[in-house]
């Protein structure tokens, strides 16, 4: 990105299909958090994060964590609006989260655990704009509920979204930009390995990939 001014803005994201749509916002350029620093006391994360995590599960399914600042305000699920019902659904390990999939292409664009809701939101206001640049307008949306939420763990309250799911061809969100800059965790879960190590950001954890 050309501004190094942190920027708060939103992108498009999909299936392979396209049944699944959806918004994220991101800040950029990324500033990852501190490393063996506390926990924020609040229900913020105050940090978004990118990790891949070496757990068979993730590895298997091939997701490219992208953790939220704040879920309930920086995702938007456009389609479908009632992704409980209509999506695909595997649970794993202890059952707590959804690794929700489509129907039609088996495309998983994010995993959930928590309560969600319907809202009315202006597009437009939020400074969304449509593929082409157009505008969007006032849409029915789904998203995790802020009532209750909580982004820090072990609460009942999850959402990671795959970035690889995220449309290619919208400046600004590069991955192999976000690998080169060393933005991108990498998460030791690994169950052969013992128990959970901090992130590091040079290279993967045994079993890991870039």
């Amino acid at each position: 990105m050309s501004d190094s001014t942190p920027t708060r803005r939103p992108f498009h994201g999909s299936c392979h299909c396209g049944s699944v749509q959806y918004i994220i916002f991101l800040t950029l350029p990324h500033q990852p958090p501190p490393i063996a620093t506390p926990p924020p006391t609040d229900s913020s994360r105050a940090n978004q994060e990118f990790y891949r995590c070496n757990c068979t599960p993730c590895q298997k399914a091939g997701h490219f964590h992208i953790r939220l600042a704040w879920s309930p305000e920086d995702f938007m699920l456009l389609s479908p609006l009632d992704p409980m019902a209509q999506l695909g659904d595997y649970t794993c390990n202890d059952g707590r989260i959804h690794w929700l999939f489509c129907k039609k292409c088996a495309g998983r664009c994010f995993l959930f655990a928590g309560a969600g809701e319907m809202a009315e939101v202006d597009l437009d206001e939020l400074g969304v704009q449509d593929k082409d640049g157009g505008k969007m307008g006032k849409r029915t949306i789904w998203r995790p509920k802020a009532e209750g939420w909580d982004e820090q763990r072990p609460s009942g309250c999850y959402l990671s979204v795959n970035g690889y799911t995220v449309d290619a061809g919208q400046e600004g969100f590069e991955l192999g930009e976000f690998t080169a800059n060393k933005w991108v965790g990498y998460v030791d879960c690994l169950e052969l390995n013992g128990p959970e190590r901090d992130p590091r950001y040079d290279k993967p954890y045994e079993g890991g990939a870039f």
